[in-house]
């Protein structure tokens, strides 16, 4: 699993022909900081690009949405930072707006335990 410290979401729309050399000069300064990632959207928001710098290089990762579309920032307002269950949100396609510390939504999870019955003679062995 990929270490994400911070994640930040990109106003400007990015042609989704871009690859990672294009999608790291639109960081600030181009310089990525280790265990942060980069999101970004096409015009449409039906597709994404997160950029995820791992602390020893770069990974470039894409999402397309068949139906629907993301929910982004406006345009015209500066980079988001996002919380890191904002993030798994905005992947999953939510409204990643209302999820997270000050948001309405709240992630609950749930931890199903199994419980196996032994028989006699099917323990195992130590």
């Amino acid at each position: 699993m990929i270490r994400i410290d911070a994640a930040w979401l990109a106003t400007a729309p990015l042609d989704m022909r871009a690859g990672t050399d294009t999608a790291l000069a639109r960081v600030i300064f181009g310089a990525a900081h280790p265990h942060h990632s980069y999101a970004f959207a096409n015009q449409r928001a039906n597709r994404m690009k997160i950029l995820v710098h791992d602390g020893v290089g770069l990974w470039l990762a894409a999402r397309r949405l068949h139906q629907g579309k993301f929910v982004w920032a406006s345009r015209g307002s500066p980079n988001v930072a996002l919380e890191h269950t904002q993030l798994n949100a905005l992947v999953l396609g939510l409204p990643w707006q209302r999820v997270g510390s000050q948001g309405a939504i709240t992630v609950v999870l749930i931890f199903q335990v199994r419980v196996s019955r032994w028989q006699s003679g099917d323990a195992p062995m130590a």
